[in-house]
């Protein structure tokens, strides 16, 4: 069991990524808003940033059976296993719940760029609300 206290935040998603490329579960022992600890076994399959800089993973809870969502800084300790994903993650979806297909590499970062940088409202040429 590695302790996320004594190493790097590097180090644990490090940890985390691989065990996403190897499909392979990880047993994390998880701090609750509320200060309980409980210890879970995921299937993680992204690892994003919130708005507000947190760390997010996201992952298949094999004790709910549902996709869940855990904090980088509060999972407290963290065991890599060789085991094999068993359940089915959610498909992505848009916000308005459409499902997304995904062809090739290129779409996969289309989406990811838009995602990540292209602007939530309309920008038009008469907008100068928007202007530096």
């Amino acid at each position: 069991m590695k302790n996320t206290a004594a190493q790097t935040t590097t180090k644990t998603l490090a940890d985390l990524y691989r065990s996403i490329d190897r499909a392979q579960a990880v047993t994390i022992t998880y701090l609750d808003e509320d200060g309980t600890e409980s210890i879970r076994t995921i299937e993680a399959y992204d690892i994003r940033t919130t708005k507000s800089g947190r760390i997010q993973v996201r992952a298949m809870c094999r004790l709910r059976g549902e996709a869940r969502s855990f904090y980088l800084h509060r999972i407290v300790s963290y065991t890599l296993h060789r085991m094999a994903f068993v359940l089915d993650r959610p498909e992505a979806t848009t916000p308005a719940g459409a499902v997304i297909v995904v062809r090739s590499a290129a779409q996969v970062i289309a989406r990811e760029l838009g995602r990540d940088y292209f602007p939530r409202t309309a920008v038009m040429r008469d907008t100068t609300a928007l202007a530096a």
